[in-house]
């Protein structure tokens, strides 16, 4: 890593969730002059009761540029599909290569632990892409292939919706990042998803998306201090770095 500002990877699977879960930290990073790569592993394709898979992926791409616009980071789509990410080896390949395009010092990504399978493979298999991208043998088949990274990426998972696994079960966070300058542009951000809106209110019977993301962060902020918190673990396992770098870059 060089002197220049650490480059930040964001991975999560839907279009929205990045901004659910650390939208704010990721715009405190910007401020510190972080370059940040914003990826869903889909486009959303199944998030529609009118709308074929391929208009309303091209809908919900068009959504996750505009709100990573308003952060000012470049937008990538996996181009998985909804309930169609899982841990083989395919797809590790996929996601690695995803990794060294953006050339990461921080990847913030998916806990093993959610209530939805999409979040839960991505976590796992960015976890296992960080390390193979490291592996100068372990190719990805593309037609004009990355670089291999000479270091492991400090690497952080978010909280799970609403901070609980799938079963309901409470989950606790290493460390939480005071949001509170941020929540009104974490908030613009989601509300670009206006479709996601259109779908939670049809299938869930849920209309209150900005409103719950706004508690859920008052909740998690007020529980450390704050007014408004993102929470976060770190990945420690050998053999990734184990110093906090995020937590360094934003007490500066």
């Amino acid at each position: 890593m060089t002197n220049s500002p650490p480059r930040i990877l964001a991975i999560h699977a839907h279009p929205d969730d990045i901004e659910l879960q650390c939208a704010g930290t990721l715009a405190l990073l910007k401020d510190r002059g972080c370059e940040i790569v914003y990826c869903t592993m889909t486009a959303g394709d199944l998030g529609s009761m009118e709308l074929s898979q391929k208009e309303i992926a091209a809908v919900r791409r068009g959504e996750a540029e505009k709100a990573a616009a308003l952060l000012g980071a470049e937008y990538v789509c996996g181009e998985f599909g909804d309930l169609a990410i899982f841990n083989d080896d395919p797809s590790r390949r996929r996601v690695t290569e995803i990794i060294r395009k953006a050339r990461p010092d921080i990847v913030i990504t998916a806990p093993h632990r959610d209530y939805h399978c999409d979040h839960e493979a991505t976590g796992t298999l960015v976890r296992d892409a960080c390390f193979g991208s490291t592996i100068p043998n372990y190719k990805t088949h593309q037609w004009d292939p990355a670089p291999y990274l000479d270091h492991l990426p400090h690497l952080y998972y978010v909280d799970p919706v609403e901070g609980t696994d799938y079963y309901g079960n409470p989950q606790t966070p290493a460390f939480v990042i005071d949001i509170s300058s941020k929540i009104d542009l974490k908030l613009e951000m989601l509300a670009c998803h206006a479709s996601q809106r259109d779908w939670l209110r049809k299938i869930h019977g849920m209309d209150e998306y900005i409103d719950s993301c706004r508690r859920w962060s008052a909740t998690r902020g007020q529980e450390h201090g704050f007014e408004y918190g993102e929470g976060f673990s770190q990945h420690k396992g050998h053999p990734f770095p184990h110093d906090n770098l995020l937590k360094q870059i934003l007490d500066k």
